[in-house]
């Protein structure tokens, strides 16, 4: 039965590493994420209260258009972050932070809700949790280089924005996994012991 997995978290909390292990694991097809190719980030990161808006409108955008150019395929679908993310956490962080204003969030989270309603959800959100000095040590080692100017302010934030949303999710099956110390490159105890995690879901 073909299956829509989506993988939540901060940024650093090893999204990517995991989806491209149940990638090779399982038949699934990732989704690109939506930091793959905005133009804006880059400008973003430098600025936030210049270019919040354009960066939140083109990820929201074109996570929905990668969600429906795959929406037909007959494998099982895997994708870095929600649509739902998008606004629920990054965008709503930037407005409650002062980056985006008010008119132009009410604008955001107005076209959010009306692409949100024609998406279906998540069969399984994956949420990896990290300390955001957790999340700093993989910045400093992975991230792109405008990622490394993050604030642990802003990654705090974000962590806690995150906590609140998965304790009212309600739109289907969850499962939180602390990736602290996670790392499925190379011990093979904490590869086997995600596969056992959501075996039964996929």
């Amino acid at each position: 039965m073909k299956k829509y997995i989506a993988v939540a978290g901060n940024i650093g909390s090893g999204k990517s590493q995991l989806i491209e292990f149940l990638c090779s694991t399982y038949r699934l097809i990732p989704i690109a994420g939506p930091t793959d190719q905005n133009p804006y980030l880059a400008a973003f990161y430098n600025d936030m209260s210049r270019w919040s808006f354009h960066s939140q409108i083109y990820s929201l955008a074109n996570k929905f258009s990668n969600f429906q150019k795959l929406a037909d395929n007959n494998n099982s679908l895997i994708q870095n972050r929600t649509i739902h993310e998008e606004a629920e956490i990054f965008a709503r962080n930037l407005y409650k932070s002062g980056f985006m204003n008010e008119t132009d969030f009410k604008t955001y989270y107005d076209l959010y809700k009306s692409l949100s309603v024609v998406l279906p959800a998540p069969d399984l959100l994956i949420y990896l949790h990290s300390s955001v000095t957790a999340l700093r040590k993989r910045l400093v080692t992975t991230a792109a280089p405008y990622e490394k100017q993050i604030s642990n302010k802003y990654l705090k934030h974000i962590n806690r924005l995150y906590v609140n949303w998965i304790a009212d999710y309600d739109l289907g099956e969850v499962i939180i996994i602390d990736t602290e110390q996670l790392d499925i490159t190379k011990n093979l105890v904490d590869r086997v012991d995600i596969l056992d995690a959501i075996e039964r879901f996929i």
